[in-house]
């Protein structure tokens, strides 16, 4: 199994270069060459087993050269050991036909734990193996900065540094990155919006000199094995329902893409999968794509649902590859047209290709408080804006049909206890592993909007130039 850049001019990478390289040199998004099979029968067999191991089941085709794949059944079994419920992603049924696929049940509450657990526990066994160290940089809009911080702390051979938009992400959020006492932790408050953010981590994966001297990786949905990651969810749920013999469809809320692609590439892998609807807030850029066939950013509006207040959504990179042939020529073209002006469009042949499969709604402030409402009233569950939005644009496009809809809760409700009391009149208590979390003494830093400042930052508190301890 090889790996290729969207943008055509890397090299082809092995798993465990991709999982530490993260971007690609030429500025692409790593995808395998080929997307593995799971036949009916694989699938079928899936029913009733442990998250975990449908987990190694469904990862180990993507880690065939890995020094890690005989390692994975044990990888996956520690990843998912500290999660709080025992089916690690357990759907709850909200009504006749559609259900909740809750995500949320991690050490920091949020759907990035799946991912980001097993993505530590995949770094620190290549790099012992290795005898290497990393330094990861990352960026977010709420949930992966915690979820990484959990992932990596206290890891020897790594240090980690997750950049944020000061005053943008909720309190909650922010308190869960930037509380955590670990030596190889480190915050950075950005003066901008998400976006900002996440160019900051581009670019310094695209200064050649500082990329190399500080061994940087990934953890943002840029790296496959996040998305790798993610695709085990949507089959377990899909299985849960009677796949393959029965095809299902997915409402999911999403500003950066990568949770979607998750689900596209399940089917790609053969998943019954009819429909993935995209839920967006006001910054609707993906609503939009799939309106008109134009990527056009926008001003970034402050939400209640601030995950997705994205106008810039890195991972669409990977399905424009697909709508375009697999052309990386073309798709770097698009992609430097879009950096150049805030903009590109496909053909309309295209645009109908993708429609097979997406369709996209949006939903301002007003309307997702209605929905988390709405869904407090009528079936007794409280969920975060991010979780309505998605179960919003399922109820609003998925119909009548007699196909199952999973709508993918992405957050606990106490992660935004404002919003939710806003609507519902009942503010979400935190579990009681985080009871304290208010209490606890911050540690962050604030910079500004500059990479040469950032870059700084990392040089002085990186141990990127340390001899790695020995496995």
């Amino acid at each position: 199994m090889r790996y290729v850049s969207t943008r055509g001019q890397a090299p082809r990478l092995s798993f465990d270069d991709v999982l530490l390289a993260g971007l690609a040199r030429d500025g692409g998004l790593y995808l395998p060459e080929e997307w593995p099979t799971l036949s009916p029968e694989e699938l079928a067999g899936f029913a009733g087993r442990p998250y975990a191991e449908v987990a190694a089941a469904v990862m180990r085709p993507f880690l065939a050269e890995s020094c890690a794949a005989e390692a994975l059944d044990d990888l996956t079994a520690r990843a998912y050991s500290s999660f709080a419920r025992t089916g690690t992603c357990p759907l709850v049924q909200l009504d006749e036909g559609r259900w909740l696929l809750e995500l949320f049940h991690g050490p920091t509450l949020a759907f990035k734990d799946v991912a980001l657990q097993l993505l530590g526990e995949l770094f620190d066994h290549v790099l012992a193996r290795r005898g290497e160290r990393i330094t990861i940089v990352g960026a977010t809009s709420g949930d992966t900065g915690s979820a990484a911080i959990e992932a990596c702390r206290d890891r020897e051979r790594v240090d980690i540094f997750i950049l944020h938009p000061k005053g943008r992400v909720s309190e909650v959020q922010r308190r869960q990155m930037t509380t955590v006492e670990a030596a190889n932790v480190h915050n950075i408050a950005v003066e901008g919006t998400f976006d900002d953010c996440q160019a900051l981590v581009k670019a310094m994966f695209n200064d050649p000199a500082f990329r190399d001297q500080q061994r940087l990786a990934a953890v943002n949905s840029i790296n496959f094995a996040r998305i790798l990651a993610q695709i085990v969810y949507y089959v377990t749920a899909a299985v849960a329902l009677g796949a393959p013999h029965r095809r299902v469809a997915f409402s999911v809320p999403t500003g950066n893409f990568g949770n979607v692609f998750a689900g596209y590439a399940a089917k790609r892998m053969g998943l019954p999968v009819e429909r993935l609807i995209v839920g967006s807030n006001s910054n609707d850029i993906l609503t939009r794509f799939f309106e008109t066939g134009a990527m056009e950013a926008q001003g970034v509006i402050p939400t209640l649902s601030p995950s997705m207040d994205i106008q810039v959504s890195s991972n669409f990179e990977r399905l424009l590859f697909d709508l375009l042939d697999g052309d990386g020529a073309a798709v770097a073209r698009e992609m430097e047209r879009f950096k150049q002006s805030g903009r590109f469009a496909v053909e309309r042949s295209r645009l109908e290709r993708a429609l097979e499969t997406f369709s996209g709604a949006r939903y301002d402030d007003a309307r997702t408080r209605a929905e988390i409402a709405r869904v407090r009233r009528e079936t007794g569950l409280l969920v975060d804006p991010h979780s309505a939005i998605g179960i919003a644009a399922g109820r609003e496009l998925h119909g009548k049909s007699d196909v199952p809809l999973i709508s993918l809760a992405t957050a606990h409700p106490a992660k935004f206890p404002d919003a939710v009391e806003a609507a519902t009149g009942e503010r979400p208590a935190l579990p009681e592993r985080l009871a304290d979390l208010y209490e606890r003494p911050e540690r962050c830093t604030a910079l500004p909007n500059d990479l040469a400042e950032v870059e700084a930052y990392v040089r002085a508190h990186s141990r990127a130039g340390e001899r790695a301890p020995s496995a």
